[in-house]
């Protein structure tokens, strides 16, 4: 250790009293992490890219200090999904600390895991008060049965007015309007469950008809417009 001549010449003062760190939540614990071995939890953090016209969603299981499991999602860059599919192969089984400093490529994720980071080093996980934490598993749970990012995608023109493209359920393809062309609801098919009757052995047609649903008040529609066309 290398001092300089005005640290050298001062006499020593007994430091007071010390502490350690605070304890933070951890799987239901109570951890004062001194090392990177001692920090678990799950949860998520948003990232986004330095022109800000792609963002990143990144759910990371940790256990010890080791990433267990990393969910990436990816939004409005096409370049981004091959990085997501990089992070995918990366993040698993490097500490939270080598994560942070891992080239990613896709400055919306490495955002994503600074953000993550500070979470689960003070102790905001979502896991924080779970017993044991959740299950190496648990992020493919936040996509449901079909394993499917929730997406949703609307467009609207002052001219023109709003268009429903993309809903939770699924691809919209048509908006339900009344008589003052007032959105009242809107059809959609879940293409998610469409591959997966088309998988088990379904015609194309028969599938997409299966994979149809609605919501809101389209049996009181005045007309039905294609958002895309009409």
């Amino acid at each position: 250790m290398i001092y300089s001549r005005e640290v050298e010449e001062m006499c020593p003062v007994t430091q007071g009293a010390r502490h350690g760190a605070a304890p933070i939540p951890e799987e239901a614990k109570w951890v004062q992490a001194k090392e990177v071995k001692d920090i678990s939890g799950f949860t998520h953090g948003i990232g986004w890219c330095a022109p800000q016209q792609g963002a990143c969603k990144l759910s990371l299981n940790v256990k010890e200090g080791i990433i267990q499991e990393a969910l990436i999602e990816t939004l409005g860059c096409s370049g981004m999904t091959h990085s997501a599919a990089m992070a995918s192969e990366i993040l698993p089984g490097l500490t939270v600390l080598e994560a942070l400093n891992t080239d990613l490529v896709c400055d919306a994720i490495n955002t994503a895991m600074r953000e993550l980071f500070l979470q689960i080093v003070y102790g905001r996980s979502q896991s924080a008060f779970s017993e044991d934490g959740l299950a190496v598993g648990a992020g493919l749970e936040d996509l449901g049965k079909g394993l499917r990012s929730q997406i949703g995608t609307m467009y609207g023109t002052l001219a023109k007015g709003p268009r429903y493209l993309e809903m939770a359920e699924g691809y919209v393809t048509g908006i339900a309007l009344d008589e003052d062309n007032q959105i009242i609801g809107y059809q959609y098919v879940s293409l998610g469950k469409m591959t997966d009757f088309i998988k088990k052995g379904d015609d194309p047609n028969t599938a997409w008809e299966k994979a149809k649903g609605q919501y809101g008040r389209v049996a009181d529609a005045v007309k039905i417009i294609d958002p895309r066309k009409e």
